[in-house]
């Protein structure tokens, strides 16, 4: 086995991956204070074609030089706005027709493992604050709440590592389960 060079990747420019037809997913962050964190969204977001991330409450957005330290790039090639309330951002694309789910830990939330995309339709996933996770407000008008099964003695990962868990598994379902 040898590493594969840059130029072996056959990684879409930022210019195409603008045209390029995205994955019907979106993120809403709900108030993320750190920004590494914001930008590891992004740089994940780049990975599997996500539409758009909303940036919601304290979300900082770009430009600032710590989320471009781990977004490396990807802030010019993911779409993404900004909310003030993290609930408008969620009722926006309600009416949109998006399933908005929330990746939270409540009484009536499904197992990643359980969850299953419908082709077809389009989602926006949410995910929040470091400490406090995603609002009680926007858990309410969520369509779904989605949590990650863990058995260690934490009870929460970090976000950025949980967008990527959420957003790779239904990325394999949108591309290997049709």
């Amino acid at each position: 086995m040898r590493k594969l060079k840059n130029n072996e990747l056959k990684r879409l420019s930022a210019e195409d991956f603008r045209k390029a037809e995205k994955s019907p997913f979106s993120i809403i962050l709900d108030n993320i204070r750190s920004l590494h964190n914001i930008g590891s969204v992004f740089r994940t977001a780049d990975a599997f074609l996500i539409e758009k991330i909303y940036l919601c409450g304290i979300t900082a957005t770009p430009p600032h030089k710590d989320i471009y330290k781990t977004a490396l790039g990807s802030t010019e090639s993911v779409k993404w706005e900004y909310y003030k309330v993290t609930a408008d951002a969620v009722l926006d694309l309600k009416k949109k027709g998006y399933i908005v789910v929330a990746v939270e830990q409540t009484t009536g939330s499904i197992s990643l493992k359980d969850f299953r995309i419908v082709p077809g339709k389009k989602y926006a996933f949410v995910f929040g604050h470091e400490v406090r996770g995603v609002d009680q407000a926007v858990v309410d008008i969520c369509d779904y709440c989605l949590d990650i099964p863990q058995y260690g003695t934490k009870h929460s990962l970090n976000i950025s590592v949980s967008a990527g868990v959420v957003l790779w598994e239904v990325f394999r379902q949108l591309k290997w389960n049709k």
